[in-house]
């Protein structure tokens, strides 16, 4: 969730936010927030204990509210609470006082909450602060440690001011709860004091290719791809001792970045983008080269002892009915097969399953200049002296046709849709603002408070806080215009944040490439729709035609599902849900196990992978050692 230092203070959209006029009361002054945060959680702690589930609602905001993603009511007031784990065995968001009531009254007596504690920071102070983010927008922001039957979790919770008995008064309540489970109890992950300690004379060599071979025994858990959703999620089971193989097809770790396009550098910043167990070093530049990070990768498996086999495909993998087992069969590279039989597998093929999305046109078949997708564009000096045309608006899209004016490449973007646009250097400021920064909080508690915004609630606040980064963006967004590019503000307004999970495109995060449009350094093509292709460029509805020697389809990624029915079938592809999110803004699929047992989907950007990837580890563990609930899940 966004945070922020200093703002302009002029009026955005309410959305779904509880703001002071809806709470009907004003911004309190000279809160002591330890003290509002404490006798809160004194009393929620009394509730849980208690099994008592109005006692618990009674320290909650009354809310009807139950719009996640479609159109509301901005008079309305909101409630919600997100769990990853803690209480659902699953990851839900309840929204609503009576689907909250519901939630508890389920789940409340068999999850045993108990031990709550105000969680402390390396210097012995809580994690408490008032915030007023906005004039007409405040709350006590508490994080709390707590126990569970068979876990131990965390908590963030946010208390509004409402108008309590007495004229004047005050009385806090809970406006959002987060609840996540950290770990198992007596399944610690091997860190620090639990990390191997007997030495190894002259053994460790032969025994570490013997481990990595799996000679003497199948893996617990295969691991289908390498990327940074594989290498991290074999690494978290790892530390749980879960034997795990990582299958990855290309030659090398880190190919899947090392081999896309030269021009290729990470838009997140490296703050956001730490690995688990290996931070990057402080002199690691903000911006990640794609073939810097893919050597990292390659390092990151090495230097944890991943077991990893490169240049090896699954090429098929069934479930045994009997014994639930998966066969999986891997084919290596000398052209052999080894079948193992585990019980877990994990789908880390990247977003979409890394398929290119190619677009149909009439006369594609009769052009006679080159056609390719932006995954198999390498360098622009590969196109010196022709004419490029690129299909697509995205980042992609930018990226290449930067490096092609860079290179003195005539470029055309044919821009098909709106796009929506905000620059990298005011977005990631006012979004992540102390979260993720040079002097910003520690990484595993950024990555909860981030967590800790429930769709619905991030919408309206990221609603909000792009007006702010429009105005910080006036002079390229006004550049863009002048040159007719279309955009828009995201799905409900909302940038990239419903859109990287309900389309996965249509957003350019702006790293420079906006200035070669406005300057006209990069053509610009979007008053008409694509016709056909002719064996020299391309016709349009509008009767105009261009010429061009290359078209590169920077159109993103087809269905996520093509890559788990080419190895599992039919029958578990049809039986699976992996896009789009839920009627509670949750992903569906990814980070949780799949309908048919042990086949699980991993995936997400650096920072989605370093947090999700726990909770998927914590899971399998759970899962071997007989301690997991029931899920408690949605039904759609």
């Amino acid at each position: 969730m966004p945070q922020m230092d200093s703002l302009p203070a002029f009026s955005p959209p309410q959305g779904a936010l509880p703001t002071l006029e809806k709470l009907g009361t004003t911004a309190p002054e000279n809160v002591d927030a330890l003290k509002v945060a404490s006798t809160w959680l004194s009393s929620f702690e009394k509730h849980l204990s208690s099994v008592d589930v109005e006692g618990v609602l009674s320290l909650f905001v009354q809310a009807t509210y139950s719009s996640l993603t479609a159109d509301n009511d901005p008079s309305a007031l909101s409630f919600y609470w997100r769990d990853i784990l803690a209480f659902t065995w699953d990851i839900r968001t309840f929204e609503g006082t009576a689907v909250v009531r519901q939630f508890l009254t389920d789940r409340l007596e068999q999850t045993k909450a108990s031990n709550l504690q105000l969680k402390l920071g390396p210097d012995g102070k809580a994690f408490v602060i008032y915030q007023q983010l906005y004039p007409d927008l405040a709350w006590v922001q508490l994080m709390f440690t707590f126990e569970t039957d068979v876990g131990l979790a965390s908590g963030i919770v946010r208390l509004v001011p409402t108008p309590g008995n007495a004229t004047g008064d005050i009385e806090w309540k809970a406006h959002s709860v987060f609840t996540n489970l950290e770990d198992l109890k007596g399944f610690p992950e091997k860190l620090g004091l639990l990390r191997k300690a007997e030495p190894q004379h002259g053994r460790w060599v032969e025994e570490r290719e013997r481990e990595r071979l799996f000679l003497d025994k199948d893996p617990t858990v295969l691991v289908i791809g390498g990327g940074q959703s594989g290498l991290e999620i074999a690494a978290r089971l790892k530390f749980l001792e879960l034997p795990t193989l990582i299958v990855e097809k290309n030659n090398r770790i880190g190919d899947n970045w090392r081999n896309r396009y030269e021009a290729l550098c990470l838009h997140d910043l490296v703050w956001y983008d730490h690995m688990p167990y290996i931070p990057f070093p402080s002199t690691w530049p903000v911006y990640t080269p794609a073939k810097k990070f893919a050597n990292w990768m390659e390092s990151y498996a090495d230097v944890l002892e991943l077991n990893v086999w490169t240049s090896s495909k699954v090429s098929n993998a069934k479930q045994d009915p009997d014994t639930q087992l998966w066969h999986v069969t891997v084919q290596k590279e000398d052209g052999t097969e080894r079948l193992f039989k585990v019980k877990h597998l994990i789908f880390a093929i990247g977003y979409k399953g890394g398929k290119p999305n190619m677009p149909k046109y009439p006369g594609m078949d009769e052009f006679k200049g080159q056609i390719i997708h932006s995954t198999q564009h390498n360098k622009a000096t590969d196109h010196l002296g022709k004419k490029i045309f690129v299909i697509g608006s995205g980042a992609s899209a930018h990226d290449i046709s930067v490096d092609y004016v860079n290179h003195g490449i005539d470029v055309t973007m044919f821009q098909r849709s709106p796009t929506f646009v905000m620059t990298v250097k005011n977005g990631s400021r006012l979004f992540f603002g102390s979260l993720y920064s040079e002097n910003g909080l520690p990484t595993d508690v950024a990555d909860r408070i981030f967590a800790s915004y429930a769709m619905g609630f991030n919408i309206g606040m990221v609603n909000r806080l792009l007006k702010y980064v429009a105005h910080e963006d006036k002079d390229i967004l006004d550049g863009l215009r002048s040159r007719g590019f279309k955009m828009d503000e995201g799905l409900k307004g909302a940038g990239p944040l419903l859109n990287v999970w309900l389309t996965g495109g249509g957003f350019y995060l702006d790293v420079g490439g906006s200035q070669y449009i406005i300057d006209g350094k990069i053509k610009l093509k979007n008053d008409a729709l694509i016709e056909s292709f002719t064996e020299t460029g391309i016709k349009f509805d509008d009767g105009s035609e261009m010429e061009a020697d290359v078209v590169v389809c920077a159109t993103g990624l087809g269905n996520v599902i093509e890559g788990v029915r080419e190895i599992c079938g039919n029958v578990v592809a049809e039986g699976c849900t992996l896009s789009g999110i839920t009627k509670e803004g949750e992903p569906r699929g990814i980070w949780r196990e799949l309908p048919f047992k042990g086949l699980w989907y991993m995936m997400g950007n650096l920072g989605y992978c370093r947090f999700h990837s726990k909770h998927l580890a914590l899971q399998i563990k759970a899962i071997e050692e007989n301690v997991i609930g029931e899920r408690y899940s949605l039904q759609e």
